[in-house]
């Protein structure tokens, strides 16, 4: 019986993919036949001493008007899902003046880790398409002397959204102007600090968002002073067993890599009690305590965690064996985290 059931599960879900796949196909021969070709939207990466993770999405975007300044002028959400995304692209990337051939994932994601040898601190990553003109990117470098870095979640935790409710979610995401999306108050003044008292930290926002939202989240960050980190999103829609990717699964494997890429950082989580984070950080932490300097956790209003669906915290974290603190906000945070000594007062 078991077998009779799990396998017409996987095979429908590979349809599915299958049908995304064609789907996006057919939108890309529309858009190319109006004389559309694609870009690169780039994300910043990150690096060690002899090799760099490039990260981009390879699509073709439609026109959007900008304002005098160069902001977008209303720009809402659901401009960010009409890009048509180019599967199985080629492209060439170029770090100090090598060249590199890497092809797109099926939903024209580029996550490859590439060898290099920059000096720390952030450095310039070009990438190009169909010989188009080359696109510049980022990736911060890691020093090899670094023993301190930061991970945070982003929905919730830095921008209030709410996520988790589908509804709400989705009129977040799709509606909402992004000049109307709000900060969570006093996180970015905790984000500064910290990286400020610890010269050549990486700063990595990891969240379950879709790549799509990339560009939007860049300027949000920007737009309220967040200080700048590598972007670690994730793309909605079927995989090869399951009907939607896994928020969980792609937090916790992107904080394993990170663990294994970079064994000698411990790393300051912050995320909130809304998402999962607090069972997530408590797992790694269990699992990699040596790589956990402190654990981070905004505590939702109760309208919020209504919003949310309800909390999701973890109330004995002794097993973790870091310092665990929760509050409300980033001024909250920052003083309990001064408390147990992360940060100086």
């Amino acid at each position: 019986m078991p077998e009779t059931t799990v396998a017409p599960t996987r095979a429908k879900v590979l349809w599915l993919a299958r049908l995304e796949y064609r789907f996006h196909s057919w939108r890309e021969r529309r858009a190319r036949s109006r004389g559309q070709k694609p870009t690169i939207t780039p994300f910043p990466g990150y690096a060690g001493p002899d090799w760099v993770r490039v990260l981009g999405r390879v699509m073709i975007v439609p026109p959007v008007k900008r304002t005098e300044s160069g902001e977008y002028a209303s720009v809402r959400g659901w401009r960010s899902f009409v890009a048509v995304p180019i599967g199985y692209a080629q492209v060439t990337v170029t770090i100090a003046g090598v060249e590199h051939e890497v092809v797109a994932d099926r939903g024209g994601v580029i996550d490859v880790r590439l060898p290099a040898r920059l000096e720390p601190g952030w450095q310039t990553v070009t990438m190009a398409v169909e010989d188009g003109e080359p696109v510049e990117t980022r990736a911060f470098v890691v020093g090899p002397d670094v023993r301190f870095g930061v991970v945070s979640d982003v929905d919730d935790t830095v921008m209030v959204t709410a996520l988790p409710r589908p509804l709400l979610a989705a009129w977040n995401s799709f509606v909402v102007d992004e000049h109307a999306r709000q900060p969570v108050p006093g996180m970015a003044v905790l984000m500064e600090r910290v990286v400020r008292e610890h010269p050549g930290a990486p700063l990595v926002y990891l969240s379950t968002g879709a790549w799509n939202i990339a560009p939007t989240l860049m300027r949000f960050l920007r737009r309220h002073l967040f200080p700048p980190g590598a972007l670690l999103l994730t793309d909605w829609g079927p995989t090869h067993d399951r009907w939607f990717r896994s928020g969980k699964v792609h937090k916790l494997s992107n904080l394993r890599r990170l663990a294994d890429e970079f064994p000698h950082v411990r790393w300051l989580l912050i995320g909130d009690d809304g998402q999962h984070d607090d069972q997530i950080y408590t797992t790694f932490a269990g699992e990699h305590p040596e790589n956990v300097v402190g654990v981070a956790i905004r505590r939702l209003s109760p309208a919020e965690a209504v919003l949310a669906g309800g909390r999701t915290a973890v109330n004995d974290h002794v097993a973790a064996g870091v310092p665990w603190v929760s509050e409300a906000d980033g001024a909250g945070l920052l003083e309990r985290l001064q408390d147990v000594g992360v940060v100086e007062r």
